[in-house]
């Protein structure tokens, strides 16, 4: 008699087996690097005072490697050296892990289509051919660290020269400050973030680039790096993502500037030249970075707003920066205006988009609203803080930018776990969203007869 295992008793259970997906990858990725960065941040070595407690350690470690910079205790005096370098060292994990994982997950994607398909990929993008992995990486931590060198140098420098610290201790703030800076994190070694500095363009102008540069995302760096000669032959997406960031950064400089000038606990109390830097400023940072040079709890609800849809929108895809990326934005903006003008096609920048491009870009708009919109009315129930407030945090933490109305740390418990889905949803989010409609995308073999509802 034969003994039948129980995997034999249903049928083709034997012939099941979980697939590690790129998507699955990346997220237990993630995963493992947030349980080690808890367990550091845990220890008793890693705090000046009382040890942690889970949800602190929980809390921190989800926002470094998220690269958020939503905090519940104050950064310098709570967190010893070890826990400021454990907090450092899951910043640049977080942003340089997620840039070249997002690399690779458009490699993974190329592997799986036909020659002709990659070919014209590598043509379009002009970056590097399929499999050149290596190149990649490594490119990719050039830039990088290029990047937070020459910035941590420049502070540094003016943290020594024209604020009196030690060198050891100015060269320390200078190399923390340019990690979360253009890891996009807007954690600081300063418990007003950047308020003391707010009308100080040494310190602020190339945290601000840094910022800006992150946030353009990897593909658009390494195009202009090498094409920059040759502004015609930048991708679609190169150009997308350089106009929307200058209308963005334009549009909310002169925004924020305009509504906050008379307030006299945020531009007020500054002279014209500081009003205008601490305005450009506040324009960079909803860009998914999270240092503040102004009282962010300090500003009007109008200002609240403006900031919310900056977060909202954030950067550049495949880089630093979070929310639903400039690209989504304006693939959805041109979906509009085609509409209104009634074309056949959407055109943008002078290339004409594929009708797959335009369900992604709705997919992931819709699905970060219905994100957003639930998580708020779920924190509103448990919290005793209202809409204007609790809506500003919620989208700091899905946009991974970090800037706070100074309600995190007094949320409750439930609240705060709320906080901490969104910004690893923030995070990987996009990226596993890309690879579920990249890599399941199947073929129909029929199609179902067409019938128009009546819309508006």
């Amino acid at each position: 008699m034969t003994r039948r295992t129980p995997a034999a008793l249903v049928p083709g259970f034997a012939r099941r087996r979980v697939v590690l997906t790129p998507g699955r990858v990346i997220a237990l990725a993630f995963g493992g690097v947030l349980a080690l960065g808890t367990a550091l941040l845990s220890l008793p070595v890693a705090t000046q005072g009382r040890p942690a407690t889970f949800m602190e350690a929980l809390f921190t470690a989800t926002s470094a490697v998220c690269v958020t910079g939503h905090i519940v205790v104050d950064t310098p005096t709570f967190w010893s050296p070890f826990g400021q370098v454990v907090i450092m060292v899951l910043i640049q994990i977080g942003g340089f892990g997620v840039m070249s994982l997002a690399t690779l997950l458009g490699l993974l994607v190329a592997r799986r289509l036909g020659l002709r398909t990659r070919l014209t990929a590598v043509s379009e993008t002009h970056t590097v051919a399929v499999g050149d992995v290596r190149r990649v990486l490594l490119g990719v931590a050039i830039i990088a660290l290029i990047t937070e060198a020459v910035v941590a140098a420049m502070l540094a420098g003016r943290f020594w020269l024209g604020y009196g610290e030690s060198f050891g201790h100015a060269l320390w703030l200078g190399v923390f400050h340019a990690v979360s800076s253009f890891n996009n994190a807007g954690f600081a070694l300063f418990s007003d973030s950047l308020i003391s500095f707010a009308t100080d363009p040494l310190i602020c102008l190339p945290i601000c680039a840094a910022i800006i540069l992150g946030g353009l995302g990897f593909p658009v760096i390494m195009e202009l790096w090498r094409q920059y000669r040759f502004p015609r032959r930048w991708t679609l997406n190169t150009v997308t993502v350089l106009v929307g960031s200058a209308v963005l950064l334009v549009a909310g400089t002169i925004a924020l500037t305009a509504l906050e000038w008379s307030n006299p606990a945020t531009l007020g109390a500054m002279d014209p030249a500081g009003r205008l830097l601490a305005g450009f400023t506040m324009s960079v940072m909803p860009r998914t970075a999270g240092f503040n040079s102004i009282d962010v709890s300090q500003m009007l609800p109008e200002s609240w707003f403006v900031t919310d849809i900056l977060m909202f929108i954030g950067g550049g895809p495949a880089g630093t920066a979070g929310g639903v990326k400039i690209t989504t934005f304006a693939v959805l903006l041109f979906i509009v205006l085609a509409e209104l003008r009634g074309d056949t096609a959407v055109n943008m920048f002078g290339k004409r988009l594929p009708r797959s491009t335009h369900r992604e870009a709705l997919t992931v708009a819709l699905l970060s609203v219905a994100l957003v919109v639930g998580s708020t009315l779920a924190i509103m129930v448990v919290s005793p803080f209202g809409f204007d407030r609790v809506f500003f945090e919620v989208i700091s933490a899905f946009a991974t930018v970090g800037l706070s109305t100074g309600i995190t740390a007094d949320l409750p418990t439930l609240a705060q776990l709320i906080l901490i889905v969104l910004m690893f949803i923030g995070r990987l989010g996009p990226v596993l969203l890309g690879a579920a409609l990249a890599l399941t995308r199947e073929k129909r073999m029929y199609e179902l007869p067409k019938e128009r509802p009546i819309i508006g």
